[in-house]
């Protein structure tokens, strides 16, 4: 049956589905309701207040996502007979879901060249071969990249370990997906993470979601647009694709909404894949030509509006319709609700950031909230919906190439260490530095390096150059297929309700959750942070200022937190006061910023031609599923799409005939990195003509190694494509 609604009585039967999965509702619910932070996505919940609890006191904020995760840390371990018997040629040809489903990773492994299987190890010899590698190796010829998964504890003590053994080449998942939104705020407002609390999205009576899915993505912030809309307030989704979640959901918990429905977009923009940039500085004009602009605002609280207004002047309607793809009337009618708006909070994802203009885009939002003043006061704001549930914290406790000013002068004064100067590389970087042999070691704390990257040929020619890689993961992804170094370490963690001891983790809207942790569910297993203080006190067991058995400890690490990262202070007691905060200095409740002045800064832009206009070409998005979370397949089917595979790519009925193909046609995708053969063409109406869709990470052999040369971001989004009958 056709799905025409997000959430809904499928939503409640499948969250007993996966009761069953897990060995009973009883013992799934009691997991959700322990005292850690979610697992999913960066919108944030549980921790002191319990879990299912978000940081207004909102109770069963639950969804799929978090569902999905714990189930899947809930799975028994591999039995050690499945690595004799299952060659890695054999786990090349699994999907991602059924690599995931294998179950819960229990033993170090470790794959050495010429070998055909992985072998079970143990911890000690996975530790002195790490360290023997480690020890050999110049600094500077290995990366360190990190997954959003893993707690502040684990990801500050990593980067610290990797930046006393002498390198900079440290870097997170952030890379590919949100950095552009950190380098487009920070340049804007002085702060690269949201500018707003939770309560100022539910305050506001207009929100423009912008180039993100989170009815499919992050669930849970459907109950905040429901409240918006029944206050009154207005959502303004612009997606080139009509997403079935979007025009209407039904909360769970809300028996109102469940039963009747909720309307989420009050409108629904459909622009060309990349003509977003346009479509902002359309709607800048359009709300000039309206009198809507602040012109006080904009004098006492920003630099740059001269040039900016006399650049919103300057540009022709015909460039910004033909680049958009989008009619004056309708961008005009959008400007007009904008107009009219007393608090506004504009929120995007990654349909703005995967682009070679990500960057570009953040800011033309940012010069958009500004002309009216929507930023720096109540109700009002820039949000960046972020992915991975501890993202942000990550790129907080200074996992970026280019460590803080503050936090490297913090840690040499207060405890003496002693840093690197040399400039460290992005994680695109990193991988063609591995590809051309100059970067012989990695290491990756969690996350799907193989499947996260662009160019997934290259990507699997790069790892595999490496002479070790090592990965800290629960279980299993393809990475641990393709792309295998000489030798490759598997090192099997703890989720983070397993902890031994307490660890903290930072939402999307900056508020930092202390996680209780909780019993081991497995033998085996250890925890990311005594993982780390083993390998550190191996490789460089003398370093200044560094105690490695103290530092193994997370309280140990929350007081150097505490102590050299801004905003962070709290958090070096947060073991005896058990009080989660806000961190201070980034929401703007005033039109005060963090710039060197104060005042936020508008941008100017030079439009970019719109893609793929040939006659026999499209322009490609890669997306994610209902069904999965980043490169985590959890089931194969697309619900709210009403799709049941994942082999298709999704194009407008007219596109199909343009192409002379048939319905669900086989054909070869081909774009100027690479090409899949056996891809249905399927007719799907949702979508913008002259666009399509294909799902993330497997058509990631589509996508090029172009990057935004500002934030370093692929542009995943926007790859031109041609359809070859097969």
């Amino acid at each position: 049956m056709k799905v025409g609604s997000g959430g809904g009585f499928r939503a409640i039967w499948y969250t007993f589905k996966k009761g069953r999965e897990a060995g009973g509702i009883w013992k799934l619910f009691k997991a959700m309701r322990t005292r850690n932070s979610c697992k999913t996505c960066a919108v944030g919940m549980g921790g002191q207040k319990g879990g299912m609890v978000n940081e207004l006191g909102h109770s069963f904020e639950v969804c799929k996502k978090s569902l999905q995760a714990m189930v899947a840390d809930m799975q028994p371990g591999i039995d050690p007979n499945f690595w004799k018997q299952t060659s890695i040629e054999q786990l090349k040809q699994l999907s991602p879901r059924e690599l995931e489903s294998l179950g819960r990773l229990i033993h170090p492994l470790r794959y050495r060249q010429g070998q055909s299987h992985y072998e079970v190890i143990t911890w000690k010899e996975a530790f002195e071969s790490i360290a023997a590698k480690l020890s050999a190796t110049a600094a500077d010829e290995t990366f360190w990249y990190f997954s959003g998964r893993s707690s502040n504890e684990a990801g500050f003590l990593l980067q610290l370990l990797a930046r006393v053994y002498g390198t900079n080449n440290v870097n997170n998942c952030s890379y590919y997906c949100h950095q552009a939104s950190g380098v487009g705020l920070q340049s804007s407002v002085g702060s690269g993470t949201a500018t707003i609390v939770l309560d100022d999205l539910e305050k506001a009576d207009t929100v423009f979601l912008i180039g993100g899915n989170p009815a499919s993505n992050h669930p849970r912030l459907m109950t905040s647009l429901m409240r918006v809309r029944r206050a009154g307030g207005k959502v303004i989704v612009i997606n080139p694709v009509r997403e079935t979640g979007l025009i209407n959901f039904r909360i769970p918990s809300d028996p109102i909404s469940l039963l009747a429905g909720t309307k989420i977009a009050s409108h629904y923009v459909q622009p060309h894949i990349g003509g977003d940039l346009a479509l902002l500085w359309g709607l800048a004009k359009a709300t000039k030509s309206l009198g809507a602009i602040d012109n006080a605002f904009l004098a006492e609280h920003t630099s740059g509006s001269k040039e900016w207004l006399a650049a919103v002047d300057e540009l022709s309607w015909q460039e910004i319709e033909t680049k958009s793809g989008v009619a004056r009337s309708e961008i005009e009618s959008i400007a007009e609700l904008y107009a009219a708006s007393k608090t506004c909070v504009f929120a995007w994802t990654m349909g703005i950031t995967h682009h070679a203009h990500g960057v570009d885009n953040v800011q033309a939002i940012a010069n958009l909230a500004f002309a009216r003043g929507m930023v720096g006061r109540p109700g009002c704001g820039l949000m960046p919906i972020r992915g991975h549930s501890n993202v942000q914290g990550i790129g907080s406790m200074g996992v970026t190439p280019k460590l803080k000013d503050q936090i490297f002068t913090a840690l040499k004064d207060k405890f003496g260490v002693q840093l690197p100067e040399t400039p460290g590389k992005d994680t695109l970087a990193c991988m063609e530095a591995a590809a051309s042999g100059e970067i012989k070691v990695g290491f990756c704390l969690g996350g799907n390096l193989y499947g996260s990257n662009p160019d997934s040929t290259f990507a699997d020619h790069a790892l595999s150059s490496l002479e070790m890689n090592v990965m800290v993961n629960t279980t299993m992804n393809t990475g641990h297929a393709h792309g295998l170094a000489k030798e490759t370490i598997v090192l099997p963690v703890l989720a983070r309700d397993e902890e031994p001891a307490a660890t903290t983790q930072e939402s999307m809207f900056n508020f930092v959750r202390l996680s209780d942790g909780g019993p081991a569910r497995l033998p085996g297993p250890r925890s990311e942070v005594s993982v780390i203080a083993a390998i550190g006190k191996a490789v460089v067991p003398d370093v200044p200022g560094v105690d490695w058995d103290d530092l193994a400890n997370p309280s140990t690490i929350r007081r150097w937190i505490g102590a050299v990262v801004p905003g962070y202070g709290k958090i070096a007691e947060i073991d005896q006061t058990k009080q989660e905060f806000q961190i201070d200095g980034r929401t703007f409740h005033d039109p005060k910023f963090g710039t060197a002045d104060g005042r936020g800064v508008l941008h100017c832009h030079r439009l970019p031609d719109l893609k793929g206009t040939e006659n026999n070409h499209l322009r490609l998005m890669t997306v994610r599923s209902e069904g999965q979370f980043n490169t985590v397949v959890y089931e194969e089917e697309d619900l709210y799409r009403n799709q049941e595979r994942r082999d298709l790519i999704l194009i407008h009925p007219d596109d199909l005939k343009r192409f002379g193909l048939e319905n669900d046609q086989r054909v070869t995708v081909k774009s100027e990195t690479g090409a899949m053969s056996g891809i249905l063409a399927r007719s799907y109406d949702s979508i913008r003509s002259g666009n399509a869709l294909m799902y993330y990470p497997e058509s990631n052999v589509l996508v090029a190694r172009h990057a935004d040369p500002q934030s370093k971001t692929p542009a995943f989004k926007g790859v031109v494509v041609e359809l070859i009958a097969e």
